[in-house]
């Protein structure tokens, strides 16, 4: 039995959220929590997104992890919702020692990307970085704590921003990020940057689209992507399968994300690989609260089916919760954060 006190934390804590921001992962994962009490009668508070939606409290198991059984799933959710407030706070606090150039791609808001030049540059490859946010927050402005880490690295950088859901359904984030990718690429090499070295990363719900950008050749063919320059991939915490047992967070999440009765096979990254010489690294916790680590083990295990080349790596730092392992790292340093040290060392040896 979970400890009372657990429960009383959870419900003292999901009570006290401010639902009308309830489209950020951070209040999804209280409602995973809450929703995983279920079972014991407990109900949703009133103001939620699941009240709004006129749903009943869905019946989940509770989350449950192979080291550490049901109290220990539980715990991982707690930490993740108690997480983003030492991230925001950090990031206010990171100063902008790189000023990007920001570049339109096109009508829409978020339809643009951010371009950023290293004072001194200490290698030829370029880094292509699609934001997290489950598909529905976020953009490159907001994540330039990234690019301020990347650049300081010595490295040039681009972070493309993209359509986001509810309002923008799928496939429009895909086709927003092949147009963003290429309009990026020809905007480097008309300001005479070399672009013959390419590594694609994102984080969660960049991962899962800059994943599909790599390795679907549909996807190549229908939006008219090249991906021949590209030498590596990286994905952090990504959801690469729509799995039955996936947490009720990313169940919401792919719900807005995706129309009613669409396929969801099409947008399904582990169902869409095809063979390909890009290297990937998958950066994944066994402690994140919002995305199983059986989403990465089930890109990898279909990589290795393919003949791709595929490195699985578990973080084992102690911020290990999806909102630090997928970003939050570019907070910190090589000597601080293992996870960000793997990110850099994979690409110095590509």
């Amino acid at each position: 039995m979970m400890k009372q006190e657990t429960i009383d934390r959870i419900r003292k804590f999901t009570e006290d959220r401010d639902w009308d921001q309830f489209h950020t992962p951070a209040n999804l994962a209280c409602l995973d929590l809450w929703g995983s009490l279920s079972p014991s009668g407990d109900k949703l508070p009133q103001r939620s997104i699941i009240h709004k939606w006129g749903q009943t409290t869905p019946e989940v198991k509770l989350p449950q992890r192979s080291d550490g059984g049901m109290e220990a799933g539980m715990n991982d959710y707690l930490r993740e919702s108690l997480s983003y407030f030492g991230l925001y706070r950090r990031i206010f606090q990171v100063k902008k020692r790189c000023k990007p150039a920001m570049v339109s791609y096109g009508q829409n808001r978020e339809q643009y990307f951010l371009y950023y030049e290293p004072e001194r540059v200490i290698s030829e490859k370029l880094i292509v970085w699609v934001h997290g946010g489950g598909w529905n927050a976020g953009n490159p402005k907001i994540f330039d704590f990234v690019g301020q880490c990347v650049c300081g690295q010595g490295y040039r950088f681009v972070s493309l921003g993209y359509r986001l859901s509810p309002k923008y359904k799928y496939p429009c984030q895909i086709k927003d990020v092949c147009e963003g990718f290429n309009s990026a690429i020809s905007y480097l090499q008309e300001n005479g940057i070399d672009v013959s070295k390419v590594v694609v990363a994102g984080p969660s719900a960049g991962a899962h689209l800059t994943s599909i950008m790599c390795y679907c050749r549909k996807v190549h063919r229908k939006f008219n992507v090249d991906v021949s320059n590209v030498i590596g991939f990286i994905g952090f915490g990504g959801p690469y399968s729509f799995r039955d047992d996936q947490s009720l967070t990313l169940k919401l999440l792919l719900d807005q994300l995706f129309k009613k009765n669409y396929n969801r096979k099409n947008g399904e990254p582990v169902a869409l690989m095809g063979k390909s010489r890009i290297p990937m690294l998958l950066i994944q916790s066994r402690h994140d609260g919002l995305i199983d680590y059986a989403c990465a083990e089930d890109f990898a295990r279909r990589a290795e089916e393919l003949g791709n080349a595929c490195e699985l790596y578990s973080v084992v730092d102690r911020k290990n919760t999806h909102s630090w392992y997928t970003a939050g790292l570019f907070l910190e340093t090589r000597e601080e954060n293992r996870g960000l040290d793997k990110f850099f060392s994979w690409i110095e040896e590509l």
